[in-house]
């Protein structure tokens, strides 16, 4: 199955996979160097990326390469490798951001994995080019299109992360991985403007 993906999307999947089985040799020995930890409480520069490729289980990695073989793959094939990676990157920087800003005011510092930050910024970017797709949904198996999907989970997340539900999950790290994307999408769509004297 991996063959037939384009080579960044791949590269990223192969790459997580081997440092959550490096996770799993080790205890997760990992976690506490390479995870992200809020200014103060073992905060190291290095952590704004090696964070996003970290898991804490076998269902959080496999949910999060699973979104990222669906929305990851086509938009590589959209945009090719180099400004894939690039965006991917900077969505993962945006909800590191945004969590370490959301996590200096909180009294119990805690370490954030996972690339869910970079994989929310690829379902952002996939409704935006792809707003028809229908996206079949788990649970309820129910179709709608790429907009919709996105426009309500981006919804969810702002109700969990304001009201606290779900504490154990980074729904502001998320949500950075969509801004961080918006920002991104929305630099393009000015530059393209440019060339084409809009």
């Amino acid at each position: 199955m991996l063959t037939y993906l384009p080579p960044a999307t791949r590269a990223i999947i192969l790459l997580n996979v081997l440092v959550f089985l490096a996770q799993s040799a080790t205890g997760h020995a990992l976690d506490g160097p390479f995870a992200l930890w809020p200014p103060g409480a073992g905060f190291h520069l290095w952590q704004l990326l090696t964070y996003a490729f970290l898991h804490e289980s076998i269902a959080h990695i496999f949910f999060n390469m699973f979104a990222l073989f669906m929305f990851g793959a086509p938009l590589e094939r959209y945009w090719g490798p180099a400004r894939f990676c690039f965006y991917y990157l900077v969505c993962v920087l945006a909800a590191a951001a945004v969590q370490l800003a959301v996590g200096a005011t909180s009294a119990n510092p805690e370490p954030t994995i996972g690339a869910s930050g970079g994989v929310f910024g690829l379902l952002l970017a996939f409704g935006f080019y792809f707003p028809r797709q229908r996206i079949l949904l788990l649970f309820p198996p129910i179709p709608m299109p790429a907009w919709l999907f996105v426009t309500l989970y981006g919804l969810l997340e702002l109700v969990l992360g304001v009201t606290g539900r779900e504490a154990n999950v980074a729904h502001f790290a998320h949500l950075g991985g969509m801004l961080g994307g918006a920002l991104v999408l929305l630099l393009w769509r000015a530059r393209s403007n440019v060339r084409r004297g809009f």
